[in-house]
């Protein structure tokens, strides 16, 4: 496992070890949570760019099929520059990009692990049971008005994500009030609730063109506090293609907050008011 930040890395090889497999995994430093260390059979630590490193030590563990779980800054490439250790190699696969959106990144970087002889099967391949499903997550449903908010902003979600700008658009009163971009979901949430005040929407989705193999759709008690903090109403994301991370406890989180947590189908929530 390549692991960068957050819950998703130690629950990714809570599961895996659970099914049997063994896990060695490769943390960045500044960026993994130290505790995965624990969840883990082997564990290297890495500067973000080592990439030679990070091949190594997976080879060196015997690794045939890899995943990446957890994300990673891209403002490390811009302005937070100081934790950014490129080698020879990744310098290479860098110049080797016609541009610098997050999918042309990250296949450039599993296409090089995977000239080693490691595979990235899809993540819905390896761990299902990670995916949330169509429904209501929790006690609190959006009311008519809301998923008029979530029908507006699903079809600015899919276009964002086509472009590969960022998976989230903050909805209210059929007008979006954020876009996610570089600085990420939870950013964007609390913008809106700075720009617009309570009650709005947040639509997450796959993109159009995702890559099953990583940079997927993420919802955790996390992202619920943060919408607790922007007073937000819903929040909708795409079923079957969305990790949610510890479900009973995004539901207790979003009970608790007063917000309605919901899995839409791909092609959208269509005309459904409940």
């Amino acid at each position: 496992m390549i692991a960068g930040r957050g819950l998703y890395p130690r629950i990714v090889a809570r599961r895996a070890r659970a099914r049997g497999f063994r896990v060695a995994a490769v943390g960045f430093r500044g960026e993994t949570d130290p505790a995965l260390a624990g969840e883990v059979d082997a564990l290297e630590w890495v500067h973000l760019g080592e990439l030679q490193k990070m091949i190594d030590s997976l080879a060196g563990a015997g690794v045939r099929r890899a995943l990446m779980a957890g994300k990673i800054l891209k403002t490390h490439l811009y302005g937070d520059v100081a934790s950014f250790h490129p080698d020879a190699r990744a310098v290479g696969v860098l110049a080797g990009l016609r541009d610098r959106r997050d999918d042309s990144i990250l296949r450039a970087v599993v296409d090089e692990v995977g000239s080693e002889g490691i595979a990235f099967p899809p993540q819905t391949e390896l761990l299902p049971e990670l995916f949330g499903e169509e429904g209501v997550l929790g006690r609190h449903r959006p009311d008519e008005a809301q998923w008029g908010d979530v029908r507006f902003g699903w079809p600015a979600a899919k276009l964002l994500g086509g472009l590969d700008i960022g998976q989230s658009v903050v909805v209210k009163d059929r007008a979006v009030i954020a876009v996610e971009a570089i600085e990420g979901t939870d950013a964007a949430i609390r913008r809106a609730g700075e720009l617009a005040g309570p009650g709005c929407c947040v639509v997450k989705v796959a993109k159009p063109s995702q890559d099953p193999r990583f940079d997927l759709p993420t919802v955790g008690v996390e992202t619920i506090k943060t919408l607790s903090e922007a007073r937000a109403a819903v929040f909708a994301f795409e079923a079957r293609h969305t990790v949610v991370l510890e479900p009973e406890e995004v539901a207790a989180a979003a009970d608790a907050a007063g917000v309605a947590v919901v899995g839409v189908p791909a092609d959208g929530p269509g005309e459904r008011v409940s």
